[in-house]
This record gives structure tokens, C-alpha cells and sequence, in this order.
């Protein structure tokens, strides 16, 4: 591979904002590429800038050896009007950023997670430079936008369809991180190679033998069957069943605790949904936690939960929550449609359910509290053997490698 290959990292989140990117760049700078990442100013998931930056603090940083380059954007705040300023305020940004900057990299990479218009200042940039760009596809747009979102306007869907060809079309190679998205973006006619490249867990995601005091003090060590939930609660995640299947549980006295960990703007209406059920006890909420921690909680649960809202988008995702939890060696219950059922089943991991059936989702979890100790230790150890198989980190870098080289510098 050439001397310091530089690559130019678009992501409108970044460190101190906690998404796989973070990782994948640092690795990068092990390897020996030369790595600047333009991002936006930290405000996810809180909707206002973390502490210590803004508009004139901190829009140059570095970590862990890559370069940042924040551009001033508005903050997501708590409402669609903002949410969509946000998205066009980093557009804005770099664009011009794009036309005047004189930084020279050799490479474009884009990890896209919403919104896809955050590919923009990377295509600009590549177009000028004359280079070649990957587009890294995890949230599919305008797909997105119409079953998430809840767009349902034409126009809207047909101006925000023309945005995405357009960046589809002036990528040299498409990386989906699920089987599914591959064949939705060939039906836009798109002729570019598109490959399918899964996420991958950090490191420190692993089995836990040894478990920590502090740990055991915020999951209580009884013997109530734990349900761990770590991430963002948001609506996408489909908490929203969770108090009417603990009333299931209950009229079955069939005693979990589900210990959710994390924040999200969804947190305050699942606090009065669980009250309206008058289900309490069947919950603990634990607040954010550091991603390192996150495998001593799941050390101390039985089982991990991955939901997802009914969607036709959420089909064809696969959440990196799966390879988290697999990496943790934990049995897993899957409450989503599509991809993720068709992996835990494959995986021998857990048991799956629906979306948004609370009913299924009450008969999975009651199924797997008789499950015994001896069968939730193979389903453990068949989610770790399934990561290192299909989502082994060195190995899933190494691709990347080899492919960086194909579409490489022939533009250079």
C-alpha cells in the first residue's frame, strides 16, 4: 500500500459523539493511512453542543491521532423543524468548506448514517480533487425519511430521491452494512459496485468472567431473569411494547427486570407508558454509560434485547446493537422483522419475535427463562462464535484495504 494515504473522513458525527466511525478512524491510523475527519459540532443525541464546544470553540481537534475539522452547524434540538435545519445547516457548511479548503487527501470515505444529504461536501470535495470516494450506506434514504420519518409528501420524497441518485451516482463504490440495502439501491438504477460490508464490534466488546462491584449494584444479583437494553431510546428502537409485555409477564408471573441503559428522547413518554401499566417493577433504568462499561452490564444479564419499530426500512437493517451483543457472548432476543430475525436464527443465539408485537415478544422472553443455564451458555457462545465468523474486526478492515486499493488512485 502507498506511503500515508490520506483519507478524507465525512461523518456529521464524531468523537465526542459515540458511533462505530470513532473506531474505524483510529484503526485507520494504525495501519498507516493519514486520516482528517470534517464533522459537525457535538450535539447528539442531548439536541445542544456538549460542553466546552460551540461556533468558536474547539473546530479544529485531534484524537487519537486524526485530524478534526468541526464546521458550524445548528443543533438538532427537540423538534423535526430543527432536525431538518441541522441536516441543511451541514450541507451548507460543506459546501463551502468544499469549494475553498485547501487541504489535499487522496481518498473520500463516507459513513452514512442519517441523514444521507451529509455525503454532499464528500462528493463536492472528491469531484474537485479529481479522487475516488466510498460511500458507506447504514441508514438507506429516501427510504428512511418516508417510513421513519413519516414523509409522506411526493415532492418532498421525489426532491430528497433526486439528492441520493445524485450521490449514489458520483461515488465510485457503495458499502451497505446489511444484505438487503444492496438490492433496494439497484432498483434506483445505479450501476456503481455496491458491496456488502457489516459493522463491527469494538474490541473491548467481549465475555466478561470477573464481575464488578459497582456493576451488581445498578443490576441487582437476584433471581429475576435480567434483560439488558443498552443505547439510544428513541422511537426507531420500539420500546413502546415493553410495558404491554411486561403486563403479559406479569398476569403470567413471569418476573424479568428490564435494565435499560442510555437516554433519548423517548425516555419520558416510556416512563408514562410503564406507569399507565402500572408495571415498575419490571423496570431499571440505568443512566448512559461509558461504551467500555457496557460489556460488564451485559456480563451480569441473562439475556440482551434488540428491538426495532415495524418498518419496511427496518426490514433490511441490521443494527450494530446485534454484533454488540454477539461479541458479548450473550443470548439474545430479537424483537424486529427482516435481517436481524433471519441472523439470530442462523446464529442459534436467542429467539426472535415481530416488530411491535408485544404478545410475541412476552412468549419468547417466558420461553427463554426455562431455558436452562447449561442451553443460555451454548446460545452464548454461538452468538461469540457467529461474530468471530462474520464480524471479526481485523478481518472486516482487512477488506476494506483491498478495497480502497481497487477503486483506489487511479484518479490520483
Amino acid at each position: 500500500m502507498p506511503d500515508r494515504i490520506h483519507i478524507l473522513v465525512i461523518s456529521q458525527y464524531f468523537y465526542p459523539e459515540q458511533f462505530r466511525v470513532n473506531d474505524i478512524c483510529t484503526e485507520w491510523i494504525k495501519r498507516g493511512y493519514q486520516v482528517t475527519v470534517i464533522t459537525g459540532i457535538p450535539n447528539y443525541p442531548q439536541g445542544k453542543f456538549y460542553n466546552g464546544y460551540g461556533y468558536f470553540q474547539k473546530r479544529t481537534e485531534r484524537y487519537n491521532g486524526i485530524d478534526i475539522i468541526r464546521l458550524p452547524i445548528i443543533p438538532r434540538g427537540n423538534s423535526a423543524v430543527m432536525m431538518a435545519l441541522n441536516y441543511i445547516s451541514f450541507v451548507i457548511s460543506g459546501f463551502l468548506w468544499s469549494k475553498f479548503t485547501t487541504l489535499k487527501a487522496d481518498k473520500v470515505f463516507v459513513y452514512e448514517v442519517s441523514p444521507m444529504t451529509q455525503a454532499l461536501p464528500g462528493v463536492w470535495y472528491a469531484k474537485r480533487r479529481g479522487i475516488s470516494s466510498v460511500l458507506y450506506v447504514m441508514d438507506l434514504w429516501p427510504e428512511n425519511i418516508e417510513y421513519v420519518g413519516g414523509i409522506k409528501n411526493k415532492k418532498i420524497l421525489g426532491l430528497v430521491g433526486n439528492v441520493v441518485d445524485y450521490i449514489y451516482q458520483n461515488v465510485d463504490l457503495i458499502l451497505t452494512s446489511s444484505h438487503s440495502f444492496i438490492n433496494a439501491i439497484k432498483k434506483r438504477g445505479i450501476k456503481c459496485d455496491i458491496k456488502f460490508w457489516p459493522q463491527y464490534a469494538e474490541e473491548w466488546y467481549k465475555p466478561i468472567i470477573c464481575k464488578k462491584t459497582d456493576v451488581i449494584a445498578d443490576i441487582p444479583n437476584d433471581e429475576v431473569f435480567n434483560i439488558i437494553f443498552a443505547g439510544n431510546i428513541g422511537v426507531a428502537q420500539g420500546l413502546d411494547i415493553l410495558p404491554l409485555t411486561a403486563r403479559i409477564l406479569e398476569e403470567k408471573g413471569i418476573r424479568v427486570r428490564f435494565n435499560i441503559i442510555g437516554d433519548g428522547r423517548f425516555k419520558d413518554t416510556l416512563l408514562t407508558l410503564i406507569k399507565k401499566e402500572r408495571v415498575e417493577e419490571y423496570f431499571n433504568f440505568i443512566s448512559k454509560r461509558p461504551a467500555t462499561q457496557i460489556p460488564d452490564y451485559i456480563s451480569v444479564c441473562d439475556a440482551a434485547l434488540l428491538p426495532l419499530s415495524p418498518s419496511e426500512i427496518f426490514k433490511m437493517t441490521l443494527p450494530a446493537k446485534l454484533q454488540t451483543y454477539f461479541a458479548c457472548g450473550i443470548p439474545t432476543l430479537v424483537s424486529a422483522d427482516g435481517e436481524s430475525q433471519l441472523v439470530i436464527n442462523e446464529a442459534k443465539a436467542g429467539f426472535a419475535a415481530d416488530a411491535g408485537d408485544f404478545i410475541g415478544l412476552a412468549n419468547i422472553i417466558e420461553k427463554i427463562c426455562a431455558v436452562p443455564k447449561t442451553e443460555l451458555l451454548l446460545m452464548g457462545k454461538n452468538a461469540r462464535k457467529y461474530y468471530e465468523d462474520h464480524y471479526e474486526k481485523q478481518t472486516l478492515l482487512d477488506q476494506i484495504d483491498s478495497m480502497f486499493l481497487k477503486v483506489g488512485y487511479d484518479h490520483v
